[in-house]
């Protein structure tokens, strides 16, 4: 049978037998399709779901979701086969800033000695040329545990790093990165659907423009979006970031109506590139054990520096 022949099988029930036969563990970030996530393992964010492979004794890693999100699950389990359902499942913010480019960039400003803050959603090999990691979630507290008298270089998001300054007052210079979904949300398309559901509140995501932050009730990192679904009064709540948070959403919210915030290009808000896998693609990969994500040793190593010194900033 070919990768992609008609099969006749229920794949979500064969996706369950190859898993167990592969001693696999399937991770689904909260921006892949309901199908995806409902024969998952865990849901969560990118980093978050590396950690709870890690707790497991699977022998396969099948992340669904992007490119950088496999790599950080193979640095955090290294002894792990790591998979991707599609290897161009890529992301625009992460590829926003090279590691050439960012290693030529600190080169040049060397008289800064610039403290470097990554946000999670890079490459490895651009974490290995940060001191800290930082996830949407906690980005302001390690910004906070920074010596006062450093540069500060926060990559790759521009968006998210505006809002950390906001935050905590912290003077940094910014990447000029963005995900490129996130700011196609619009003041203007926001505040249209808001005019049609005016008791709903707004919960953005932070790598939403300032303009669009400005509109929200709460702006948080999609962990922490759940939390506030789930105790707002509100029976109506309208959630600016990727569509697929609202399958989970409506899976552990339930009796609450969500409505995806709108961008200028669609009607909803699908990422192209995490929409790239689907459950054919999961069947494959688990079927075949490819792709699998490689990091050279050393470069991995790197890469796992910053984020134990996160983890330990963060308790």
């Amino acid at each position: 049978m070919t990768a992609f022949a008609t099969i006749t099988f229920d794949l979500l029930d064969d996706i369950k037998r190859l898993k167990h036969e592969r001693n696999a563990v399937i991770l689904a970030h909260n921006y892949q399709t309901g199908e995806l996530q409902d024969v998952a393992d865990f849901v969560g964010d990118s980093l978050g779901l590396s950690y709870r492979a890690a707790e497991t004794d699977a022998d396969v890693i099948l992340f669904c979701g992007v490119h950088f999100m496999a790599e950080t699950a193979k640095i955090v389990n290294p002894g792990k086969t790591v998979i991707l359902p599609d290897l161009d499942a890529g992301c625009s913010l992460s590829e926003s800033c090279p590691a050439e480019d960012l290693a030529n960039y600190l080169n040049t400003h060397s008289d800064k000695n610039y403290f470097v803050v990554a946000y999670i959603n890079c490459s490895a090999a651009v974490k290995a040329l940060s001191d800290v990691i930082c996830t949407s979630g906690n980005a302001q507290e390690i910004v906070q545990k920074i010596p006062p008298e450093r540069n500060i270089l926060f990559v790759p998001d521009e968006n998210l790093g505006e809002w950390v300054i906001q935050k905590t007052g912290r003077h940094m210079d910014l990447w000029n990165g963005n995900c490129y979904l996130h700011v196609e949300f619009t003041r203007e398309s926001i505040s249209g659907i808001k005019a049609e559901h005016p008791g709903a509140p707004i919960v953005a995501h932070p790598e939403c423009t300032k303009a669009v932050r400005l509109l929200a009730d709460e702006v948080c990192s999609t962990e922490k979006m759940v939390a506030f679904c789930r105790n707002h009064p509100a029976d109506t709540i309208i959630v600016v970031t990727e569509s697929g948070m609202l399958h989970r959403l409506r899976k552990e919210v339930p009796g609450k109506k969500f409505i995806a915030g709108p961008t200028d290009r669609c009607a909803c808000a699908d990422c192209r590139f995490m929409k790239r896998n689907t459950v054919e693609k999961a069947w494959n990969a688990l079927n075949t054990l490819e792709p699998q994500i490689q990091l050279d040793e050393p470069l991995r190593q790197r890469a796992e520096i910053p984020l134990r010194r996160m983890l330990e900033w963060s308790r």
